[in-house]
């Protein structure tokens, strides 16, 4: 059995619009799966900053059930991925943090550091609160998981470490719960600083939404411009036509009879 030329170009055809539509169909994969991710990556931070040592006994299957989880989900991330790529081994091998993300699961953290770097860009106030909403969230876990078995802690529940970083990032500091440990004191002043950098970029955007709101009022609207024109065309054609009829009432008067004289 034999294969003709068309047979040929018909299976390069076929192997072409494969590779063509494997990278479309993989970026449009890759698009809405990259933020919701890089949210759990960073809601998973304190898998990252508490050792697991401070987890205690009581909860140390919960920590291996979430990690066992997050390997899951970033293993089938990374082989969906590595399917939709034309060459799908060479995309698995040219990955090696998201295959390191398999195996440990705060690896992905680094992958987050790209949305906190695109929350800074105009109009993604939203992502931006829902990330700082996120990363305070974390910090009353972690300052939780730190404090509660600290000697002269007054932070013992989870509810009352969330209520010390609310108050903590809305800069009020009432004062009724801090942490007392050196760890719980360093994730404090991040989120102070979260705190700080929300309302200032709150500042911002608002700032900018008046300005822009004030540029728009200042320059006329393309239709109020037309009419301008037209207006001023109008007028012309008025007053040429208020001259023409001058110079035939009163031909002395007429601009070239007096250059004339």
């Amino acid at each position: 059995m034999t294969m003709n030329d068309n047979d040929h170009r018909a299976g390069r055809g076929a192997d072409a619009d494969r590779a063509a539509q494997g990278p479309g169909r993989l970026a449009k994969y890759e698009a809405r799966t990259r933020e919701p991710l890089d949210l759990l990556a960073l809601a998973t931070l304190w898998l990252v900053v508490v050792p697991p040592g401070d987890f205690g006994h009581n909860v140390t299957g919960i920590v291996v059930a979430f990690r066992v989880a997050l390997s899951t989900v970033y293993g089938v991330d990374i082989g969906i991925r590595s399917a939709l790529a034309p060459r799908h081994l060479h995309y698995a091998l040219t990955h090696p943090l998201a295959l390191v993300a398999v195996l440990l699961p705060p690896a992905r953290v680094i992958f987050s550091l790209r949305l906190v770097r695109s929350l800074f860009r105009r109009g993604n106030l939203l992502r931006f609160l829902v990330a700082a909403a996120v990363l305070v969230a974390e910090g009353a876990v972690i300052v939780y998981l730190f404090e509660r078995h600290a000697p002269g802690s007054n932070i013992h529940t989870v509810g009352e470490a969330l209520w010390w970083s609310f108050v903590t990032v809305t800069t009020v500091g009432y004062g009724d719960f801090y942490p007392v440990t050196a760890s719980g004191r360093i994730t404090a002043c991040f989120i102070m600083a979260i705190g700080l950098l929300t309302l200032a970029v709150i500042t911002a955007q608002v700032a900018s939404s008046f300005v822009a709101q004030g540029a728009r009022r200042a320059t006329p609207a393309p239709q109020e411009a037309a009419r301008r024109e037209v207006t001023l065309a109008e007028l012309g054609e008025r007053l040429a036509r208020i001259e023409r009829l001058l110079a035939a009432t009163h031909p002395g008067n007429a601009p070239r009879a007096v250059e004339d004289d």
